[in-house]
């Protein structure tokens, strides 16, 4: 299983203090590479590590802090990447205060979003499940992170909308429901910065939606065996591309309601994406197999439009997978596994039919 020769695969990494692990240097395989240990030996710490070195966000949730191994007082990571026509060094120190220093081929990283689109990753995990039977930012998070790893200026887009939805929700909490003149200004200008970032950010996910919806019900077929009748729906009532007027219309429609109870109540941070199976929520009537599967769908579904969009596979990772998969559904995964570059975690044996190009054990507790 080889990767497409334009892309930059995952070759070797390098970690001090990340986590559990003092030091570790791995190498990676070009196709499949298992990663093979007990639980606690840190496996998920290196797929967290390969996910911060190449978006500087833990696909945790975890702060910088709870990166740094107890005792240490900063955690280093490196990576080599390596395609047909260029070789990039990415290194990233992480102190336990101050900001993280990062570097591509020597040369500091001023930006986060210099660094997307350098290495595109797609991570399955247990906690996935989440995606399925969580709240509606579980599946926000997920559309977002496939609409930026399509294209990683539509990053610049997202970030802007929050920072200005945070600057707005501060001016109405800051009002104690009583608009003056001068608020009343301020916030005509936050709802008009808002309103051009938002459209731009409900006309990106919806797109996303509809070229994701066929390949959530192939992927699904290909992992469940099952013909089901999937959809994914796009709920932003405020959105155009969803009957809306855009979201300038419905913040001076809810205005009156948002001073009242100081925070924006419409806009892209309420959006839905809900999952429909068979015709009924898969949120609560599909079964915990089916949710399982459909996670999973979810991620293989991103992950090839984003190789369809770009033209390169991004990494995937399936982490501990198999754990949560009964046989018949581990073989369908295997069979239904994208070319490209993978990384399998499992603190078992790879099940049947699984075959690894590179096996990395790892022993119990901390690695040295």
């Amino acid at each position: 299983m080889e990767a497409a020769p334009s892309a930059l695969v995952l070759e070797r990494l390098w970690l001090t203090d990340f986590r559990s692990h003092v030091s570790v240097d791995l190498e990676f395989a070009r196709g499949v590479t298992a990663l093979v240990g007990p639980n606690g030996s840190g496996k998920t710490n290196i797929v967290e590590a390969i996910g911060w070195i190449t978006t500087t966000k833990s696909f945790r949730g975890a702060p910088t802090d709870a990166l740094i191994r107890r005792g240490a007082d900063r955690a280093i990571a490196r990576a080599q990447l390596r395609s047909d026509q260029r070789e990039l060094l990415l290194e990233a120190e992480l102190p336990r205060t101050g900001r993280a220093r990062i570097q591509m081929n020597r040369q500091r990283v001023q930006r986060t979003r210099d660094l997307l689109g350098v290495m595109s990753l797609t991570v399955f995990a247990p906690d996935d499940l989440e995606m399925i039977k969580g709240s509606p930012g579980e599946r926000r998070t997920y559309l977002d992170h496939v609409v930026v790893s399509e294209h990683p200026r539509n990053e610049a887009i997202r970030a802007n909308v929050e920072k200005v939805l945070k600057q707005r929700n501060a001016l109405l909490k800051g009002v104690h429901g009583r608009l003056d003149s001068d608020a009343a200004f301020t916030l005509d200008v936050w709802d008009q910065k808002l309103a051009e970032g938002a459209d731009q950010l409900g006309s990106l996910r919806a797109d996303a939606v509809s070229r994701l919806n066929p390949l959530v019900s192939a992927a699904l077929r290909a992992v469940a065996g099952d013909d089901h009748n999937v959809r994914l729906d796009y709920t932003a009532p405020w959105c155009r591309e969803a009957g809306g007027d855009g979201l300038l219309a419905a913040l001076s429609e809810a205005r009156k309601d948002d001073v009242r109870r100081g925070v924006t109540t419409v806009g892209p941070h309420r959006d839905e994406i809900e999952i429909v199976l068979n015709d009924m929520p898969a949120r609560t009537h599909a079964s915990q197999g089916e949710q399982r599967s459909l996670a999973l769908a979810l991620r293989l579904a991103g992950h090839e439009l984003v190789r369809n969009t770009t033209g390169v596979a991004p990494l995937l990772v399936l982490d501990d997978v198999f754990s949560e998969l009964d046989d018949g559904r581990s073989a369908a995964l295997v069979a239904a596994l994208p070319s490209g570059q993978t990384l399998l975690t499992s603190a078992v044996d790879l099940p049947v039919g699984a075959i690894a190009d590179a096996t990395i054990r790892l022993g119990g507790g901390p690695t040295g």
